[in-house]
C-alpha cells in the first residue's frame, strides 16, 4: 500500500521508524527486534540507509522481510550524496523489485571522508535530485521527504529552508516527515508557514522517545533541537535512573502525541530505535486514542 493512501484517511495513526544492522553478524538480532515490532501492526513501518549507503542491502532485506511476512506496509529510505547515477539506478531497480512501494528520498550525510572534496563533480547534491530520478524511473512510485521544523541545519534562515521545500515537493515529493522536535508549538508554527507556502502534502510529525539520558545530546547533535525546560527538568531529575528515564521519555513522548492528535494532526511517525518494547508501550499508552 502506498503511504500517501494511508494518510488521506480519516484515521489515527501510529508508524514506526527502524534501521539496519551495520554488519552481518547483527543482522539476526535487528531483524527479530524489526519483527517484534511488525507484530505491533503499525500503520506502516520506514527503514533507514546508513551513510554512504553502507548498510543498502540490509535496508532492503529488513524492508522486504517485513513486508512478506506481517503484510505491513515498508517505506525503504535511500540517500544519494555519496552515489554515482549508476549506482542510485539500481537501487531504485533492487527497490521496485522487492515489491516497495514507497520511497523516503534524502540526501544524505555526507560521509567523513568526502568533507572538503570539490563537490562540481558530484552526480548529486541535493535530496531534489533524488526525488526527480525516483519520479523519471516510475511516476507511480509514492515519495517522501524529509522537513525540519526548526530550520535544516545547513540553511542560513527558515524561508530559505521553505522555499527550498516547496521545490521538493513540486519535483513530486508525496508526503513529508519531520526531523524530531520536543516543543509541539514549533511543529504548528512550521506547518502554519508551509501551507502559506502552498506546500499542502501531508506533514507526518517524527516523535523520538529519549529513553537515556545519552540520547539527549545525540538528538541535538543530529537535529539542533530545542530542548523545552520541561523535558531538560526530566532529564535532570531522572536521568541518572535508567528504569525512571525510559518511563518518563516514553510518557513525554505519548503527551507529545496525544496532544498532536488533540489538535488535528492524524499520523504520528516514531523514531522507535530498534526498541520494541518502547514501541508497544506507546501503543498501549493510545490504545483507545487510536480505536
Amino acid at each position: 500500500m502506498k503511504i500517501k493512501d494511508l494518510l488521506t484517511k480519516d484515521k489515527l495513526t501510529v508508524s514506526f521508524e527502524v534501521f539496519p544492522p551495520k554488519t552481518e553478524s547483527n543482522f539476526d538480532s535487528v531483524k527479530h527486534a524489526t519483527e517484534e515490532i511488525a507484530k505491533l501492526c503499525p500503520a506502516f513501518m520506514s527503514v533507514t540507509y546508513g551513510a554512504g549507503g553502507g548498510t543498502s542491502k540490509y535496508t532492503l532485506d529488513i524492508a522486504k522481510n517485513i513486508k512478506d511476512q506481517y503484510g505491513v506496509p515498508m517505506l525503504a529510505h535511500l540517500t544519494c550524496v555519496s552515489s554515482t547515477r549508476q549506482t542510485v539506478r539500481q537501487r531504485i531497480a533492487d527497490i521496485k523489485e522487492a515489491g516497495i512501494e514507497n520511497v523516503m528520498a534524502l540526501r544524505g550525510d555526507i560521509p567523513q571522508e568526502m568533507i572538503g572534496e570539490d563537490r562540481s563533480k558530484w552526480d548529486y547534491h541535493h535530496a531534489i535530485e533524488l526525488v526527480r530520478e525516483l519520479k523519471a524511473s516510475d511516476p507511480d512510485m509514492c515519495i517522501g521527504g524529509a522537513c525540519y521544523p526548526e530550520i535544516h541545519p545547513e540553511s542560513s534562515n527558515q524561508k530559505e529552508d521553505i522555499k527550498y521545500l516547496k521545490e521538493k515537493v513540486d519535483a513530486g515529493c508525496d508526503f513529508l516527515t519531520t526531523q524530531m522536535f520536543f516543543d509541539n508549538n514549533l511543529l504548528y508554527n512550521f506547518l502554519y508557514k508551509i501551507r502559506e507556502a502552498g506546500i499542502t502534502v501531508p506533514v507526518m510529525p517524527g516523535i523520538m522517545p529519549i529513553t537515556n539520558a545519552n540520547q539527549v545530546d545525540r538528538a541535538i547533535k543530529l537535529s539542533g533541537s530545542f530542548m523545552p525546560q520541561r523535558f531538560k527538568s526530566l532529564v535532570d531529575k531522572f536521568g541518572y535512573k535508567p528504569e525512571a528515564m525510559k518511563q518518563a521519555g516514553i510518557a513525554y513522548a505519548t503527551d507529545q502525541i496525544i496532544d498532536l492528535f488533540a489538535n488535528g494532526i492524524k499520523n504520528v511517525h516514531v523514531y522507535s530505535m530498534n526498541k520494541p518494547d518502547v514501541a508497544q508501550k506507546i501503543l498501549e499508552n493510545l490504545s483507545a486514542i487510536l480505536n
